[in-house]
């Protein structure tokens, strides 16, 4: 009969059970159900006044732990995806910022190998097509034009086997649609099942609208390296914003976004938010001197921005957020409903990347599961049915 978890909370993607239990067979969740769990299990486990959510899936982030992904081995791949998961995050995707075309077609080689093995759920290229005016943390020389060669080497190097890379181990590219071919690129990416996110831009609203019209389905990090929304122009925001496909990630670490930006951002995109952390290797680590790809970056009080940008502070270059920080802080500070904070941690990024085995507390998925004390801090983590730690 397997086992059962009980809990005060089940969380699903339509409600919040109260109590609730979910019923695991081996790596699989066979049944989840309100009330008194039934009878006859071989093994039975009351987690008490605790709140039972899917395992969390992180679709940007860039390192933790100390390591990067842009490392591109398998070493710090490993210390990274062991840093989030210990907060939650059972699947995740491997983001990369700019870099040479070289260094970038050796890191996605390297980081397929995981890909295939199951350490990550695929990886995302974060540049190197993207806006010199809204950089951010990128490194501005190395900033280009997508051409369709250039396109297809990198997404080729994910798929080492076939050379090809239509459902590969790239599942996610950011761009700025305005650069010269962008747009086409987006029609690029979505035909070889990739999928094609805005960022890092300073397209106008019908640009953007001309590259979700092309198959553009995300927003990466919204209102964030991008042209604000204006009354009169309301750019890449607004048109994602009014786009009823596409989705929205949102870094919910009280830097990037005030708390009302976030209920406004939910209120807007119904089901189509997505929280990611954007971390990288300071996040469950220390403040000190870390690098984000090529580019040196200080963290201190836990902000990561880039150094050695003279007078001022310098860009945020990404977060040293943690997945379940994200969620506290969207329910806490945001006073988001619970229900809609994990959908947008889990099912939500899960759909985005066509990852249908995860992301959700349903019969047939995976038995990804975190265990939540009455604070929404981490007690225990399981993935594919065994507990970590």
């Amino acid at each position: 009969m397997g086992t059962i978890l009980s809990a005060a909370r089940v969380v699903t993607p339509a409600r919040v059970l109260a109590p609730g239990w979910v019923h695991l067979e081996g790596d699989r969740v066979v049944a989840v159900g309100e009330g008194q769990p039934p009878c006859g299990a071989r093994d039975a486990l009351d987690l008490g006044d605790a709140t039972l959510v899917p395992g969390f899936v992180d679709m940007h982030v860039h390192g933790g732990g100390g390591a990067s992904f842009d490392a591109g081995t398998a070493d710090a791949g490993a210390v990274v995806a062991a840093a989030h998961l210990a907060h939650g995050s059972t699947s995740m995707v491997a983001s990369l910022v700019t870099d040479t075309h070289e260094r970038m077609v050796c890191a996605v080689r390297e980081l397929s190998l995981l890909v295939r093995d199951g350490l990550l759920a695929g990886v995302h290229l974060e540049g190197p097509w993207l806006s010199p005016d809204r950089s951010g943390a990128h490194q501005p020389g190395s900033l280009v034009e997508p051409r369709p060669a250039a396109v297809e080497s990198l997404l080729a190097a994910g798929d080492p086997s076939t050379g090809s890379g239509r459902r590969g181990a790239v599942r996610m590219v950011t761009l700025a649609p305005e650069l010269p071919g962008g747009v086409d690129a987006v029609r690029q990416l979505a035909a070889s099942g990739v999928v094609a996110a805005i960022g890092h831009t300073d397209a106008t609203y019908d640009v953007a609208r001309a590259a979700l019209d092309a198959g553009a389905t995300v927003g990466t990090h919204l209102f964030n390296a991008m042209r604000p929304l204006h009354h009169r122009e309301p750019g890449p925001v607004g048109a994602l914003l009014e786009s009823a496909a596409a989705d929205v990630e949102l870094i919910a670490d009280g830097v990037h976004l005030h708390p009302a930006v976030l209920r406004t951002a939910f209120a807007a995109k119904p089901g189509r938010c997505v929280l990611v952390t954007d971390a990288m290797a300071a996040a469950g680590a220390e403040d000190g001197d870390y690098r984000l790809g090529p580019m040196a970056i200080e963290v201190r009080g836990g902000v990561a921005r880039l150094a050695d940008t003279g007078p001022g502070l310098g860009a945020i270059a990404g977060s040293t957020l943690t997945m379940d920080a994200a969620v506290r802080f969207a329910v806490r500070e945001a006073g988001l409903p619970l229900v809609d904070v994990v959908h947008a941690a889990s099912t939500a990024p899960a759909r985005v990347l066509g990852l249908h085995d995860v992301g959700a507390l349903e019969a047939g998925r995976r038995a990804d599961l975190v265990v939540l004390d009455e604070d929404l801090e981490v007690s225990r983590v399981m993935r594919a049915g065994a507990w970590i730690g």
